[in-house]
């Protein structure tokens, strides 16, 4: 694959590490693994550290001065994103959509909006279901209005060149295993924007390493879901110099444990969180690892995973807690 073709910027601890769940895995019924992308260590750690060390290093050799993104209200990417930008000396505009209709205070200004803040990012705020795309656009042309080089990153970092960043997870992954004498049989993670699953897959394919991907998704239906993933791992694979190697067979997501939309807070999830946390000492998020460890316990239940040797992906997101506290925090 050799990455190093790419423009990159260092910005996280890796390999992270690769940990059992013992308590997790007697109660599930499995042998669970936790690949823990919650210790990238850039502001406080998360997977889109990944990604921006491919998506910066472009912006940097582009001599863009400013990074431009977007996300939900509590989103990790625009946290991390913000604070990639502090890193390296850039200026970082953020739109952030009202997306679950939330107006608690705590969700508007704290967790990660207050850490927004903190690092310097200018932060402009969108009523649910706007055109972010063309908000993105709108906010470039500001930056190059006042003289400034603008470098558009889409939501979730997700495109071609952040998955860059989990075609790298897979390759670790895969020398982790080794290292373990671990035989894998699954992958596990939260899929949204689609850069997570889309780069595993891609980098997997691309290695030859059979190991299914399956993707919990966290917020649109299953075929909306898989097609953005098989769009996103297929560019990846192209951007690799391997077109042929992505199949559509290789892209399943399981759209079941989404509950009343992105964002919303169920039983289920509550639940995830409270194991997870009780069992293993993992702090997950209520958005994306909560949904992701709902759907695989659901799955673990039903027999659907017994006794199979399974890596979770902690995608981090814990700071978005706090954001949630009046929602959830009278429910444990």
């Amino acid at each position: 694959m050799h990455l190093a073709r790419f423009p990159r910027v260092r910005l996280a601890h890796l390999p992270t590490p690769l940990e059992v769940a013992p308590r997790l895995s007697e109660m599930l019924g499995l042998e669970l693994w936790i690949k823990r992308d919650d210790c990238t260590g850039l502001a406080g750690g998360g997977n889109k550290t990944r990604k921006l060390e491919f998506l910066v290093g472009a912006a940097l050799d582009d001599d863009c001065d400013t990074l431009v993104t977007q996300g939900a209200v509590q989103s990790n990417h625009v946290r991390q994103t913000a604070a990639a930008a502090a890193a390296c000396g850039l200026n970082c505009e953020v739109i952030l959509e009202e997306r679950t209709g939330s107006r608690a205070e705590d969700y508007m200004g704290n967790g990660n909006v207050l850490l927004d803040k903190l690092f310097g990012a200018a932060i402009r705020f969108v009523p649910r279901d706007t055109d972010m795309t063309a908000e993105l656009e709108k906010t470039a042309d500001d930056v190059r209005e006042r003289g400034g080089r603008p470098y558009v990153i889409p939501g979730g970092g997700s495109n071609a060149i952040g998955a860059l960043g989990y075609v790298d997870c897979a390759r670790e992954i895969v020398v982790q295993a080794d290292e373990f004498d671990l035989e894998l049989d699954r992958i596990v993670c939260a899929t949204g924007s689609a850069g997570t699953q889309g780069g595993l897959v891609a980098g997997l394919a691309v290695m030859g390493a059979d190991i299914p991907v399956l993707g919990i998704g966290v917020r649109a239906p299953r075929p909306k879901q898989e097609e953005m993933v098989f769009k996103l791992a297929t560019e990846t694979a192209v951007m690799l110099g391997r077109p042929e190697a992505v199949s559509r067979d290789q892209v399943v997501a399981d759209c079941d444990y989404v509950g009343e939309g992105y964002g919303q807070i169920d039983p289920g999830v509550v639940e995830a969180l409270r194991l997870a946390a009780r069992t293993d000492g993992l702090l997950l998020d209520p958005v994306y690892t909560g949904k992701a460890m709902k759907g695989l316990i659901a799955l673990a239940r039903s027999g659907a995973l017994q006794g199979e040797t399974v890596v979770f992906i902690h995608t981090g997101g814990a700071q978005g807690l706090f954001g949630y506290q009046s929602e959830i925090g009278d429910l444990f």
